[in-house]
């Protein structure tokens, strides 16, 4: 079951990176990038730069680099915090809302694509393994990771 469980992350980890090409035409964004992009845009008000920091589990003064690159681009914004002057809070522009919106409309669409594929099994095992072989097809898992998987694995 672990095999199945880490096909589907792995295929999910791919999904975000192809929509991050489909949205990006192809200009590169890093993972950690889209990570701040998506913890940034939870809120109206985007978020201060320590809680993007503690949700990407990176330092401040690095997480601080990322945001003023993703500032440079255009896709949010850095200013200080009017609650607490001491503080800097990220929002996104509207360009880097709509990348948002678009990476995750994309990879909600193509998810339920592949949970549309697989027909519900008798057993959530079955349910699971072929949910995992939909995912591991897209994610392309090293064959070292994906040895052992079996019908009988977690049960």
């Amino acid at each position: 079951m672990i095999a199945w469980l880490e096909g589907i992350v792995f295929g999910g980890i791919a999904l975000t990176t192809e929509a991050l090409e489909h949205a990006t035409g192809g200009r590169e964004l890093s993972f950690a990038q889209w990570r701040a992009i998506l913890q940034v845009g939870n809120g109206e008000d985007g978020c201060r730069v320590g809680e993007v920091a503690s949700f990407l589990h990176a330092a401040l003064p690095g997480t601080s680099r990322l945001l003023r690159r993703l500032e440079r681009r255009g896709l949010l914004t850095l200013e200080r915090d009017e609650q607490d002057r001491r503080a800097t809070r990220a929002r996104l522009t509207p360009l880097g809302a709509q990348l948002r919106s678009s990476v995750l409309g994309y990879r909600r669409d193509e998810i339920a694509a592949i949970v549309d594929s697989v027909r519900p099994a008798a057993t959530a095992d079955r349910t699971l393994r072929d949910l995992a072989a939909q995912f591991d097809a897209r994610g392309q898992i090293p064959r070292r990771l994906n040895r052992g998987a079996s019908d009988s694995e977690g049960t």
